[in-house]
């Protein structure tokens, strides 16, 4: 016979109880990965640059892996660079080579609860072979020393037809205005604003033109931050040793911090 429950007391059937308490941890626990971004299919000029993006969510954190005709891709010209705990992942490709490279790259997101998949397809062309449109990049960034805190512009003007989106890297990263809370910004222009510019602002920027013809990659410039003795110190260097910097005759423009070849 069942147990009478005490006086005052109301007996909880068991079973429904686990059901329950299994319902509130899972949807506090873990989760199967689901891609937030997804790497697309990119035409590129032999010579240059492919980046494919990828990254996924969930709990525990999913980890990236790429593969490249069933195997894991491994190349001195391929360059895998993690972001947000290995749950990000860049896959960059340079120099870009016809025939060898093109092909279909796959993005495996795995966590202990499964795995998904997602691929992209390249295309690389020679420089002959570009159809009408195809981006140019008309001004590319430069090579600019700014002073902490403030405002920093690497400049990028593209044509092509359709006219081409601008997006921006930084060492190999994709740049993201949004995670910035308003302190970068991209201008209408396709420059890239970097306004009370910080030391984890320094380094290496690409501006990319993309459209339904292809993507182009500017020449990458190196943006440096100082503190204001460092940044004076800077530009007397510059002043006394041209050569050390560009290996040709340059001054710096005392308001903007952008080096200039004369």
């Amino acid at each position: 016979m069942a147990p009478e429950p005490a006086p005052g007391r109301t007996m909880v059937p068991l079973v429904p109880a686990l059901v329950m308490l299994g319902l509130v941890a899972g949807a506090h626990g873990d989760s199967k990965p689901v891609f937030i971004k997804v790497p697309e299919d990119q035409t590129g000029l032999s010579g240059g640059v492919a980046s494919f993006v990828c990254q996924a969510t969930g709990e525990p954190k999913p980890r990236i892996t790429w593969m490249k005709k069933g195997k894991k891709v491994s190349s001195q010209r391929f360059e895998v660079i993690e972001f947000d705990d290995g749950a990000g992942s860049v896959l960059r490709i340079q120099p870009l080579r016809v025939q060898r490279d093109e092909a279909i790259y796959e993005c495996t997101a795995t966590n202990s609860l499964g795995e998904i998949n997602t691929s992209a397809k390249l295309s690389v062309l020679e420089e002959e072979q570009l159809p009408p449109g195809f981006p140019s990049i008309d001004m590319g960034p430069q090579l600019k020393v700014v002073e902490k805190a403030r405002t920093a512009t690497m400049l990028c003007a593209a044509g092509g037809n359709p006219d081409p989106e601008i997006s921006w890297f930084k060492d190999f990263l994709p740049v993201d205005p949004a995670t910035s809370n308003g302190r970068i910004k991209q201008l209408r222009s396709g420059a890239l604003q970097i306004e009370s510019s910080e030391e984890s602002d320094q380094g290496k920027y690409e501006c990319v033109a993309t459209n339904s013809a292809g993507t182009r990659y500017s020449a990458p410039a190196n943006l440096y931050v100082r503190g204001p003795a460092a940044w004076a110190q800077s530009l007397m260097g510059v002043w006394s040793h041209p050569s050390r910097l560009l290996g040709v005759c340059a001054c710096v423009c005392a308001h903007t911090g952008t080096l200039i070849c004369v």
